[in-house]
């Protein structure tokens, strides 16, 4: 559904990406994307979200350049992204359900005027009442603005998500319970899910596959249980010893 080949990324004379090849087929799929800060995750998911064009190298979606695309609406509609700051991503000035009819009226997902119905019932997809419609963003913890911006990605039914750090800003016990929604939408919806993460940890519990990402350029990729088994390369191991473990 999605592939990147050979994304270069230059800013000056310094290669932030350099010469990456990913391919991300149809859901249910997760593949975790790792690396130290710097490593270039964030750019990489810009530049598969169409949002950075690479300096050399394609992204595909169905086999057609993004690129050279003439009509970009189905493919901002198929593929979303859920970022890690949810104060930014939500205006502080607009109540939840307002801001997730926006993008239902902007996208022509229903008929004008039934979009409260189909807030209500994104909301209820990630744990939230009708009620939440009605606050704004600051009267939200942050576990539920994450859910907000979860409803919002999925509201135009996307085929594809961009998870980029979700859950780093949330403490342990809200991390597992958004991993688990975010696991549970993924079967349900059948999305393929990119989780941008330097935590091994969170990518284990939601992923099957993982890419290692050094000084852009991808290091180890595979089966994640068989990266974890047997790191070939030491970043690898570097980031699965920094892991944390209790005592047996």
């Amino acid at each position: 559904m999605l592939e990147a080949r050979d994304l270069t990324v230059r800013y000056g004379g310094t290669a932030v990406l350099d010469r990456v090849s990913l391919t991300l087929p149809e859901g249910p799929y997760g593949l975790g994307l790792i690396g130290e800060s710097g490593s270039g995750k964030t750019t990489l998911a810009r530049c598969l979200l169409g949002l950075l064009p690479p300096t050399r190298g394609t992204v595909l979606f169905d086999g057609a350049d993004i690129g050279r695309m003439r009509r970009q609406r189905p493919f901002r509609r198929a593929v979303q992204i859920v970022v890690q700051d949810t104060e930014g991503a939500l205006d502080p000035r607009m109540r939840v359900g307002t801001a997730i009819a926006e993008v239902l009226r902007a996208h022509r997902m229903v008929p004008r005027g039934t979009e409260r119905e189909r807030v209500v019932g994104l909301l209820a997809d990630v744990g939230l009442s009708a009620e939440h419609a009605t606050r704004y963003p600051h009267q939200l913890s942050g576990g539920q603005r994450q859910r907000v911006a979860i409803a919002r990605a999925l509201a135009v039914r996307p085929r594809f998500l961009v998870l980029d750090e979700p859950t780093s800003a949330l403490d342990t016990t809200v991390q597992a319970r958004i991993l688990r929604l975010l696991g549970g939408l993924r079967a349900e919806h059948r999305l393929s899910c990119l989780l941008v993460s330097h935590d091994l940890l969170v990518v284990e519990q939601f992923c099957r596959h993982v890419a290692v990402l050094r000084h852009g350029r991808i290091v180890e990729e595979g089966l994640l249980a068989d990266v974890l088994r047997n790191p070939r390369h030491p970043a690898t191991r570097r980031l699965r010893d920094a892991v944390p473990r209790l005592p047996s």
